[in-house]
C-alpha cells in the first residue's frame, strides 16, 4: 500500500503553497500550520512533510518552533527540509522533532556535507530531495536548475548509503495536472531497490492509485488537499 505525506509548506509561520515553486505565487490556506497537521492525523495520516520556504530562501532553518509544536502536539512523523546547511541546522530540526530531514541543494552544492550526514546521522534519517526540471536537477528553491542528470545523481546517492528520494517533478508542482509517473518508473528501473516518494502534481485521488498500482512506495501532496480536489475521507482506503 503507498505511503500518503500529506505536506505543510511554511512561510511566516503559516500553511502555505506556491506553484512551481515560484515566492509570488505564495497561497495562505492556514494561519495555523498545527490545526492543519492535527487535521491529517485525525484522518489516519502518519506521516507528515513541513518544508520551511523560509529557511529554503534564506539557507538557514527558521521555522523550527512551529516543526516544534506539530511534534509535540500530535504524533506525526514528520521528515523536514528547507535551508538546512550546517550539521547545527540538523541538531535543530532533530531537537524540534523531526524524525527525518530532507537535503537538496545541499547534496549538490556540498556532497562531502550530506554524505557526512549520512554517515552520521544513519540513511534512515537522511532523505534525499531531487527536485527536477526535463531530468535536471534544480536547486536553490528551484530558481536554479543545474546541469546534473536525476537518475546518475539519485544513484550516486544510493551508492553512498541514501535509501529514500523525494523526487518532484517542478513543471507538475502546484499544478494539479498529474504526477510524473513515467518518470517514476523509470527511476524505479533504474535503481530498484530505493524508497522513491513521489512528489508534484497529485490532482485526485485517481493519481494516487495509478502511482500505487505503477509500485511507487510513497506520494507526497498538497495543493489538492488544500482546494479541495482530494477529501481526506477519500484517503482512508489508503491507510
Amino acid at each position: 500500500m503507498i505511503e500518503l505525506i500529506p505536506a505543510i509548506d511554511i512561510i511566516d509561520g503559516k500553511c502555505v503553497r506556491l506553484t512551481q515553486g515560484d515566492y509570488d505565487t505564495k497561497k495562505i490556506y492556514n494561519e495555523d500550520p498545527l490545526e492543519v497537521a492535527k487535521m491529517f492525523e485525525d484522518h489516519g495520516i502518519r506521516r507528515l512533510h513541513v518544508v520551511d520556504l523560509d529557511g529554503a530562501r534564506e539557507g538557514r532553518i527558521i521555522n523550527f518552533r512551529i516543526l516544534e509544536r506539530i511534534a509535540s502536539r500530535t504524533s506525526l512523523i514528520i521528515d523536514f527540509g528547507g535551508g538546512l546547511k550546517q550539521e547545527d541546522d540538523l541538531e535543530i530540526a532533530f531537537e524540534s522533532g523531526a524524525q527525518m530531514i530532507t537535503g537538496g541543494s545541499i547534496a549538490v552544492k556540498n556532497p562531502e556535507i550530506f554524505t557526512s550526514w549520512i554517515k552520521k546521522f544513519g540513511c534512515e534519517k537522511i532523505i534525499l530531495g531531487a527536485d527536477a526540471k526535463k531530468k535536471k536537477i534544480a536547486i536553490n528553491g528551484w530558481e536554479e536548475t543545474t546541469d546534473k542528470e536525476l537518475i546518475p545523481f539519485i544513484s550516486d546517492y544510493y551508492d553512498k548509503g541514501i535509501t529514500k528520494v523525494i523526487c518532484t517533478d517542478i513543471s507538475r508542482d502546484g499544478m494539479l495536472q498529474g504526477p510524473a509517473t513515467e518518470l517514476y518508473k523509470e527511476i524505479r528501473e533504474a535503481i530498484p531497490f530505493i524508497y522513491i516518494i513521489a512528489s508534484g502534481g497529485v490532482s485526485s485521488v485517481e493519481d494516487i492509485k495509478k502511482l500505487s498500482e505503477a509500485g511507487i512506495p510513497a506520494v507526497i501532496f498538497g495543493k489538492a488537499i488544500y482546494e479541495g480536489k482530494i477529501q481526506l475521507k477519500d484517503l482512508l482506503r489508503f491507510t
